[in-house]
């Protein structure tokens, strides 16, 4: 299940409906509006199915808040670019599937992307 930040903005939410991308937003379908970042919305994680989270907060990506049971991808792209990244991200060889996306913590930027991943030491990096 793909979740999305609630700061997420409304043009791009609809870029990846249009898309036929589902997903669910804090605030919106899960969750409340204005829950706290890493207090609140971690213990959620924990409560739903396979979550892949996407968010521009760079508070989370942090090995400390690595997990088997969910997935967090920061966009470190600009505001208009959070669709784009968010539909390509699952499409990168090592993260098509909720298999290969649990338990890692991910930066996602133009370049690339950064892990982190339960069970292994150090950051990783791939290209696109």
């Amino acid at each position: 299940m793909n979740v999305l930040d609630e700061n997420i903005v409304v043009s791009q939410r609809e870029l990846l409906r249009s898309w036929k991308i589902h997903f669910r937003r804090i605030g919106g379908e899960v969750g409340r509006l204005g829950m706290g970042d890493r207090d609140e919305i971690i213990p959620l994680l924990h409560s739903l199915a396979r979550p892949t989270f996407f968010t521009q907060d760079h508070g989370f990506y942090h090995p400390r808040i690595l997990h088997p049971g969910y997935c967090l991808v920061h966009l470190d792209v600009v505001f208009d670019e959070v669709a784009e990244y968010t539909r390509r991200f699952p499409r990168h060889r090592e993260f098509r599937t909720h298999t290969q996306r649990l338990g890692k913590i991910a930066r996602v930027r133009p370049s690339g992307v950064s892990y982190w991943e339960v069970h292994r030491r150090g950051e990783h990096a791939l290209s696109w």
